[in-house]
């Protein structure tokens, strides 16, 4: 039995852009959206759709009382619990998927939303592991709708002004870089699954949110004297063991700090430097557990030459830690999220995900300031999406864009999870040196849930 992708079956429709051809608009000059997991992130990022030009049809997520504020903001919205009914049922009248659900269940919404025929937006990462990712981003080539990541734009003014930077020479070669970030913000580096267990309240879904993932007892809420809850820098997700937000530090759920903010800074600094496959990956980080990420890692990629581009050796820095400040800022702190981008004339600062950019040498950084502005800006996950959907130019973190993406911060979760290098084919979707990693590029599913149709 194959839950995931088949059992909501109903007869094959075919979407209005395929009806209508390439760019085509419904009637109502509107881009009609369906959206799955709207009580987290879906909460801010729906309104954001909507405000873009989407028109909100249909609205799914397994727990009603999350999702109550997104409900009644779209109260027009049909309600479904299930993504697979959502989409069956709404056939020709949804042209548009988002996908704002934990990352264990990435793979299966997108997947079904794509074959069909729908466009597709995700939260980042697109997917919890490397076989996900590549079937994910084939289906939506087959399919040919447009597809979007919500990482922070690479085609923002920040971002296209760190590119035209680097592309001018001002900095030399970069043959050096450093990404770092303040959270996890959630527990992390728990030893075992709680032995504690709660009832599943009536109005949440407990084994849908559970999905491919084994099924275990439900527990609510860390007790208050709970050391977890002080080991973290925050808990946004205040004390909950899984839900809401706190999935994100558990191996069945999430990807880690790494995760969860790597993909927004990977997206401007995998586009400014030309990257793609790194040679090898180790990392290093405070106590490994079975079941959880650590509360801190420190991961190295190295790259090898690309085009213009020397080799590379990159550094990712999470739970507090930053890298050394480099002395030219005389002993000033790095700020809590940022990235240093290291060349042979100048190393450039840019501090957290939209904050400025400042070369390390006064008369460099004034310089700097007249370096052109060649790429075009856009800058807008929803904007770019929208233009798309409706045949535009292809969002800025296309799925395609984002398999390399997504391969940076899974790769690095090996070497954490794994305390071993590795060298990653991304050819054969191997990984020669590290059995323990080799086995995790594929994933095991549950009761009754396959990635194939």
């Amino acid at each position: 039995m194959k839950l995931g992708l088949a059992a909501a079956a109903a007869p094959a429709i075919v979407p209005r852009h395929v009806l209508g051809g390439q760019g085509y608009v419904a009637p109502s000059g509107r881009t009609t959206l369906g959206g799955v997991g709207i009580g987290g992130v879906g909460a801010s990022q729906i309104p954001g759709c909507a405000k873009a030009g989407f028109q909100i049809e249909a609205l799914c997520d397994v727990d009603d009382v999350h999702a109550k504020k997104t409900y009644d903001r779209f109260p027009q919205a049909r309600r479904y619990r299930d993504f697979r009914e959502m989409i069956a049922a709404e056939g020709d009248r949804l042209d548009a998927v988002y996908c704002g659900t934990p990352d264990h269940t990435h793979a299966f919404v997108t997947l079904a939303a794509l074959r069909a025929g729908k466009h597709v937006c995700c939260v980042k990462p697109l997917t919890r592991s490397l076989e996900e990712c590549r079937v994910v981003v084939d289906e939506a080539k087959k399919a040919g709708v447009a597809t979007q990541v919500t990482a922070t734009p690479c085609t923002s003014e920040n971002a296209c002004r760190v590119c035209e930077i680097i592309d001018s020479g001002i900095l030399g070669d970069v043959v050096e870089a450093h990404a770092w970030t303040n959270r996890p913000s959630w527990p992390q580096g728990m030893p075992a699954y709680p032995s504690f267990t709660s009832p599943v309240p009536g109005t949440f879904d407990w084994n849908l949110w559970l999905g491919s993932s084994e099924r275990r007892p439900y527990a609510d809420r860390w007790p208050a004297e709970s050391p977890l809850l002080k080991m973290c820098p925050a808990t946004w997700g205040r004390s909950a063991v899984y839900h809401p937000f706190n999935h994100r530090g558990w191996y069945d759920f999430g990807a880690g700090a790494l995760g969860d903010m790597g993909c927004h800074q990977a997206n401007t600094f995998y586009r400014a430097l030309a990257l793609g496959h790194p040679s090898m990956v180790a990392a290093t980080c405070t106590r490994r557990s079975d079941v959880a990420y650590p509360l801190a890692s420190i991961v190295t990629y190295d790259y090898p030459k690309r085009g213009k581009f020397p080799e590379l050796r990159l550094v990712w820095y999470d739970g507090l830690i930053r890298p050394p400040s480099p002395k030219s800022m005389h002993g000033k702190e790095l700020p809590k999220e940022g990235v240093l981008y290291v060349g042979t004339k100048a190393t450039m600062l840019v501090g957290g995900l939209v904050d400025g950019i400042r070369i390390l040498d006064q008369r460099l950084n004034e310089l700097a300031k007249t370096i052109p502005a060649t790429l075009p800006r856009r800058g807008d996950i929803w904007k770019e999406w929208l233009d798309a959907c409706r045949g535009g130019e292809k969002a800025g973190c296309s799925f395609e864009w984002a398999e390399l993406i997504t391969e940076f911060v899974l790769l690095g979760n090996l070497a954490v999870r794994t305390g071993r290098a590795v060298a990653f084919d991304p050819a054969a979707l191997r990984v020669a040196n590290n059995k323990d990693a080799d086995a995790l590029l594929r994933l095991r599913y549950h009761n009754g849930w396959s990635l194939r149709p």
